[in-house]
């Protein structure tokens, strides 16, 4: 940790998700930074209902002040600290207060240095103030015991890799691959490619599918969609490395007929959201951003 305390105070743009923030902490996560948008905070934040609560107010994060907190559908806890430059519309939940704007800016700079150099985890512990801090995962459950089981091992996998590198992952970052992934025996290309599939298998499939399923696709639509969406990321990143998520992949799409209801559905896919959101917070942490440190947009600082 830091060492560096933010205060903020939540209001009511966005209500449902700030209650749905607020009813999750205490939680601790690994800190990350935006990597192209500018001077961003967010992490992972382990509240499963951001995924598909509805948002009344939308912004334009370029537009608002420093401190803006945002919760997103992407499942992260994002602060606004300096110029952004992503024309992304967001979810802003509250605000830093005042006077902790410059250990905001502090803060930022030490996260940036976290991920793109030391590669030193920076852990983030949000809870109300004036109460203790803690963590704690939400668990979901399913009616078939064989899904249901699944959901637990999901969960029970997310807890050990939430605030430690996954091994598979760094292996893989180690140039440790069983596969021999990497054409010629290189390790970059395997590493963006990786990087490349994880994002958008959490962000965009589970997310997307969990989402769809509280506003009410019809399940066998849900199970096909979810056939189409997922099984070859999967089967990649697994060859790549991450056998637990392959293993995890097989297990789900041998029992998509044994989800009966679309809340199961949602319970499920939402517990493989939040494994796959959290491999992909540490995958931005680990991968080596520095090599790539001489080439600079024309004109930009260093």
């Amino acid at each position: 940790m830091l060492g560096v305390t933010v205060a903020a105070d939540l209001d009511e743009r966005n209500a449902v998700l700030a209650d749905a923030l607020w009813d999750a902490l205490p939680y601790r996560s690994l800190q990350g930074h935006a990597l192209v948008a500018g001077h961003h905070l967010y992490h992972v934040a382990p509240v499963h209902e951001v995924l598909h609560l509805p948002a009344a107010y939308r912004v334009d994060r370029r537009t608002v002040p420093d401190g803006t907190l945002f919760c997103s559908r992407l499942q992260h806890l994002g602060i606004k600290y300096g110029e952004l430059t992503e024309p992304m519309a967001a979810t802003p939940v509250g605000r830093v207060v005042p006077g902790d704007l410059d250990a905001l800016t502090d803060a930022g700079r030490a996260v940036w240095e976290s991920v793109y150099s030391s590669k030193k985890p920076v852990v983030a512990e949000v809870r109300r103030a004036g109460e203790p801090g803690g963590h704690r995962l939400p668990r979901l459950h399913a009616a078939d015991p064989e899904m249901d089981a699944l959901a637990g091992d999901v969960h029970a996998e997310t807890e050990r890799i939430w605030l430690d590198p996954p091994r598979e992952l760094a292996d893989l970052h180690d140039g440790r691959i069983a596969s021999r992934a990497g054409t010629h025996g290189t390790v970059l290309t395997t590493l963006l490619f990786v990087n490349g599939e994880t994002r958008p298998l959490g962000y965009n499939a589970y997310s997307g599918l969990v989402r769809l399923a509280h506003e009410g696709m019809p399940l066998e639509s849900l199970r096909m969609a979810a056939r189409a969406m997922i099984a070859v990321p999967a089967e990649f990143l697994a060859y790549c490395g991450l056998e637990t998520l392959g293993a995890f992949t097989e297990r789900l799409l041998d029992g998509l007929d044994r989800l009966a209801t679309r809340q199961d559905f949602a319970a499920v896919l939402a517990h493989m959201a939040l494994y796959v959101n959290c491999l992909g917070g540490w995958n931005l942490h680990l991968f080596p951003w520095s090599v790539g440190d001489h080439l600079r947009q024309t004109g930009a600082a260093s």
